[in-house]
């Protein structure tokens, strides 16, 4: 198993934070291929941004670069985009699914929730308007999960099927089907929260860590100090943090 840690999205806090952060992406070799744990911004929204990135760009400070988009690094890699078979989304928000477009014939695998708050066309969050519909224009395959099977320390879990062990974590509130993804290495275990709390950001509020993100920060952070040997991210990391840990064995 090696995970090599992209920074697809820099993104440089205005207020009330002054972190200077990269977009989580994972690239994960599995016994069924390069598969992708969120995309980032995709090349479309970097010829011909949607109001979303727009007013994302206003509120943060974002360099805007089209190097970072996952299909330009998997490139610099030396793979091939198409050789990405499978793409696993923590959610759906703009930020996260935008490159689904540039790898079409990845599967796409996704919390069912999210998935429908995605596609139904109703509002019922405020996150909800980083819901952009065009991302699955292409018309992708997905592959919806609901079930929890398994149990991942103290959280509910469910198995995805990949070797190693991958499982998507149910954390809802950031989005309705929000989940982070826990990965099996020779050397442990790696924690992906995404957007379930702002685990390394200790200038945040909480009211607004639990308006935006949701109520998991507490108990992601108290998981964090029970088990020191579990390597955890969230989706805006600290710049350090890509430098620190390019690849995961």
């Amino acid at each position: 198993m090696t995970i090599r840690m992209l920074n697809c999205f820099t993104c440089n806090a205005r207020w009330p934070s002054t972190l200077k952060t990269g977009m989580v992406c994972l690239l994960i070799d599995t016994n069924k291929g390069l598969t992708l744990v969120d995309t980032g911004l995709g090349l479309d929204d970097y010829h011909n941004p949607t109001w979303m990135t727009r007013m994302f760009r206003i509120i943060t400070i974002v360099p805007f670069n089209p190097t970072e988009a996952a299909f330009n690094q998997i490139k610099k890699m030396g793979f091939d985009p198409n050789d990405v078979k499978n793409i696993i989304l923590t959610h759906m928000h703009f930020d996260h699914c935008s490159g689904l477009a540039d790898l079409p014939k990845a599967r796409v695998h996704v919390y069912r929730g999210e998935y429908h708050a995605f596609t139904e066309g109703r509002i019922r969050q405020f996150t909800e308007f980083a819901y952009i519909p065009r991302y699955i224009a292409h018309k992708p395959e997905f592959v919806l999960y609901d079930q929890v099977d398994s149990k991942w320390y103290e959280f509910d879990a469910i198995r995805l099927p990949f070797e190693p062990e991958i499982y998507l974590i149910p954390l809802f509130g950031h989005s309705r089907g929000h989940c982070g993804v826990a990965i099996k290495t020779s050397t442990g275990w790696f924690f992906h929260a995404a957007d379930a709390g702002a685990v390394y950001d200790n200038e945040m509020p909480n009211w607004l860590i639990k308006l935006v993100l949701g109520p998991h920060d507490p108990a992601l952070r108290a998981f964090m100090k029970s088990h020191p040997e579990v390597l955890v991210s969230n989706s805006h990391m600290y710049l350090e943090f890509f430098n620190e840990h390019p690849v995961i064995e």
